[in-house]
This record gives structure tokens, C-alpha cells and sequence, in this order.
């Protein structure tokens, strides 16, 4: 019985902890790191639920970390890709798949009603584990950063892209041929 009680009050304290918001400043902070340096300081970021925590000056976007999910996950990319972003976070909203949410946005797109970048449209997508976050200052270490370069409808045949890279940190193309078609660049890890 006592072992059992200790288990269950360990995993209430690790959910309670997993579960902390922090506060506005160190969301921020913690958001605009997958940002190139230079536009760090202007860019508009949302909370990981599609909240507006601070108007931005330029053309960077960035996404906080969802603090229900272990380890830190923040991305930022071009402004021509909002809405692209925000169609996806209200289909989320509404419980549709991940699949539904694929089909919804490609029917949209074809049909002209959802705006998709014209041009390649870079994101980025920062990780690091839970320990090697400083969840008060806002810093972390050992990030690992992958991007994405979407290219709505290309395809392999169109870019010289391969199906999947042919070495680490080679790009590759991902989902061609639709909306969603993007340049993967996953850097090797250290």
C-alpha cells in the first residue's frame, strides 16, 4: 500500500509539474528561440493553445511550447504561412484527425479558399528534453533544430528533391505534390 500511495503522489507531482504554465515573459523567451537571432526581437508569438502573447514587428511567427507534453517543442516561421497555421489550429479545436485536417486544408486550398505561401515559406522547429530546460529563466541547452521549407504542390520531379534524405542534414522532399509539400532538413545530431 505504501509503495502504491508513493507512486500515485510521484505521478500527481509529475503531472502537476508538466502541467505548469510559466509565465508570459519566459514563453516568449522560450518561443522565439527556433527564431533566426536577428528576428527574435519582433517576432509575434502565440501560446501553444493559438493565444497572442506579444504583437510582432516583422515577418516571424513562433509558437510556444505546449506544457502538457514533455520536453520543450517551439517552432517559428514566415507570416504567409498564418494562415495556413491558424485553419489548422481551429480544425484541431473542432476534435478533427490529423487526417481530417489534411483533407480539410487540401480541399480548401485547391478550391482557393485557403491562402497557402506563394513562395518557399521557412520554418523552424526546436526541441530539447525536459531536464536540459530552464523552465524559470526561460534557457536550454542541447536544442536540436530541424527546418521546413514549404513548397505548396511541388514535387519531387519539379525540385530534384528526393523521397527521403540520402545523408544526415540532406535535404529531401516531404507530402509532394500537395499542399502541404515542404523541404525537410533534419541536421544530424551530435
Amino acid at each position: 500500500m505504501k509503495t502504491f500511495l508513493s507512486l500515485l503522489l510521484l505521478f500527481i507531482g509529475f503531472s502537476a509539474l508538466s502541467q505548469t504554465v510559466p509565465s508570459k515573459d519566459i514563453q516568449i523567451k522560450l518561443a522565439v528561440l527556433a527564431a533566426p537571432e536577428d528576428q527574435r526581437a519582433g517576432a509575434t508569438v502565440y501560446a501553444f493553445d493559438g493565444a497572442l502573447l506579444r504583437k510582432g514587428t516583422n515577418q516571424t511567427v513562433c509558437l510556444g511550447d505546449d506544457p502538457g507534453r514533455e520536453g520543450l517543442s517551439v517552432s517559428c516561421y514566415h507570416s504567409s504561412a498564418q494562415p495556413f497555421m491558424e485553419r489548422g489550429w481551429a480544425l484541431r479545436k473542432e476534435g478533427k484527425t490529423a487526417d481530417e485536417i489534411f483533407k480539410i486544408r487540401e480541399a480548401e486550398s485547391k478550391a482557393g479558399k485557403l491562402k497557402l505561401p506563394d513562395q518557399g515559406s521557412l520554418l523552424n522547429a526546436l526541441t530539447a528534453e525536459h531536464a536540459d530546460v530552464n523552465w524559470t529563466t526561460g534557457e536550454a541547452k542541447n536544442t536540436y533544430t530541424r527546418s521546413v521549407v514549404y513548397i505548396p504542390w511541388a514535387t519531387a520531379e519539379s525540385t530534384g528533391l528526393p523521397l527521403k534524405p540520402a545523408g544526415p542534414g540532406l535535404p529531401w522532399i516531404m507530402d509532394p505534390g500537395t499542399h502541404r509539400a515542404h523541404i525537410m532538413i533534419n541536421p544530424a545530431r551530435d
